[in-house]
């Protein structure tokens, strides 16, 4: 229910809150509310819905150039090999990625409505940052920004389609991280 989400999005936001109610009441350790998919679904519902709701701008979006992103297509015989560190490591660098892009955006839109989307999306990249810290995936020094046709990024000119890709890379590759994070797979045994 969305009154469960948005308890779960303020312990995300403030889990020292979560940790001294828990530990005041003398319960055993907590379940990380962070592992819950509900908490990442919430993520990506917010970047489908700016996605439709910006699917036809035009006027007064005023994006112009192109944006480089991280491919979402996963194979998941190549992921599965990868240890957390490199998957942390393409996460990351894909939502830098993301950041810089809804950054541009963000300075080249003149309506207030799509500058506020834009900045829920990115206060939402920053809150997955928090989410992969707490879950012990530090942040990892990114390799330099990825040439343009390279094997791991593409190239993209509109917003919808921008949109789009982090509506995938947020299903896809963020939700494969987390959903097999070592914190996370400690709870479900």
């Amino acid at each position: 229910s969305k009154s469960e989400l948005d308890f779960i999005t303020h312990l995300i936001e403030k889990p020292s809150y979560w940790l001294e109610w828990w530990a005041g009441r003398g319960l055993p350790s907590p379940v990380r509310p962070i592992c819950d998919p509900r908490v990442l679904d919430r993520f990506i519902m917010e970047a489908r819905d700016t996605e439709t709701a910006l699917r036809g701008c035009k006027a007064g979006c005023g994006v112009t150039g192109t944006f480089v992103v991280p491919l979402t297509n996963v194979d998941f015989v190549v992921w599965e090999t990868k240890d957390t560190e490199e998957q942390a490591l393409e996460v990351q660098s894909g939502m830098s990625l993301f950041g810089q892009a809804l950054g541009a955006v963000r300075e080249s839109v003149s309506r207030v409505a799509v500058q506020i989307l834009i900045d829920n999306n990115k206060s939402n990249i920053h809150s997955l940052g928090q989410v992969l810290r707490s879950l012990h995936i530090q942040d990892l020094p990114l390799p330099p920004a990825p040439a343009v046709g390279d094997l791991v990024t593409r190239k993209v000119s509109s917003l919808s389609e921008l949109l789009h890709v982090h509506t995938n890379f947020l299903r896809g590759k963020v939700r494969l991280l987390l959903t097999n994070a070592p914190a996370c797979q400690q709870n479900s045994t």
